[in-house]
């Protein structure tokens, strides 16, 4: 398992660009056992939505297994998690025929019940114009009574919890300086505000077909928030690599963990460890795939 304490001494003080270490874990998430306790800085993360009818129909046999997958999850990023740190769930409520699920409620606590403190929850906004009236909401077209109304939804949840309080003197000045937030971003787009207006992945990306993507700009701005640079984020429903992909841009490093063999293409190419190297970053970076026997959820204790 690697450490920062090298990158902070050796590669910032000689003002090169830090070599980062990324590694893709094949399996559930539900045990990390390859990943040490009080070894990761940030966890961000978009679970599966639960039987999701566009991405996810059918995956986990009924609502309750869906809770046993979250819970097993919970219980080991709060392990692997160092005091005082961050971990952000982007995810919200689902409707499954014609149902709808309390997800973020039941997500809240089962992160409190491992342990986390509930430190904040932002909405993301989706673009005026992306939805239109659905078949959902147009009911009250049709019958315009009270008792016909439900609304059509433009906002996820993103959702923070801390394990502990965070030491502001265990990072050095020369790490706080070159992980600074530019207060101009911050202020310009407002990250200030628990409504973030970004745009979702766009239909036609050649790298998210058929896979339920968060925008760059969600991680984005979740690890410059809240990580440093030269740390580990972790991401255990990988999808298509955006957390990890974000982290290799901010001289993070990363490890994501992902149960489909078939994103791995997908994420080295993200990654820039693909057929299209990314030149802006280091070319000493490392990327390291860890494949496991099972990637299948399984039974749940």
């Amino acid at each position: 398992m690697y450490t920062t304490t090298q990158l902070e001494t050796q590669d910032i003080k000689r003002g090169e660009i830090p070599t980062t270490f990324h590694k893709l874990i094949l399996g559930n998430c539900m045990s990390m056992e390859e990943i040490p306790s009080n070894s990761i800085h940030l966890m961000v993360t978009s679970p599966p939505y639960f039987n999701s009818p566009f991405d996810y129909k059918g995956l986990f046999k009924n609502y309750e297994q869906y809770l046993g997958v979250l819970k097993n999850a919970a219980k080991e990023i709060y392990r692997v998690l160092q005091d005082g740190r961050i971990a952000v769930l982007n995810i919200d409520d689902m409707l499954v025929n014609g149902d709808k699920f309390p997800i973020v409620a039941d997500a809240t606590r089962i992160f409190v019940d491992a342990g986390f403190r509930y430190r904040d929850r932002v909405l993301w906004k989706k673009p005026d114009g992306y939805l239109r009236i659905s078949r959902r909401s147009g009911v009250l077209l049709q019958n315009p009574y009270p008792m016909y109304f439900y609304p059509d939804n433009l906002l996820e949840s993103i959702v923070i919890f801390q394990k502990g309080r965070f030491n502001y003197r265990s990072i050095s000045e020369e790490i706080r300086q070159l992980s600074k937030i530019d207060t101009k971003e911050f202020s310009n787009k407002k990250w200030y505000m628990t409504l973030w207006e970004m745009v979702n992945v766009l239909p036609n990306s050649q790298l998210e077909k058929g896979i339920a993507a968060f925008p760059e700009e969600l991680p984005y701005r979740i690890i410059k928030l809240f990580s440093y640079v030269g740390e580990t984020v972790l991401d255990p429903f990988a999808g298509s690599g955006t957390t990890m992909k974000i982290a290799r841009d901010l001289y993070r490093n990363s490890i994501g963990i992902e149960i489909k063999k078939s994103v791995v293409p997908v994420i080295k190419e993200k990654l820039g460890f693909g057929n299209k190297m990314n030149l802006l970053n280091n070319k000493n970076d490392r990327f390291e795939i860890i494949y496991r026997k099972s990637g299948k959820y399984g039974s749940i204790s």
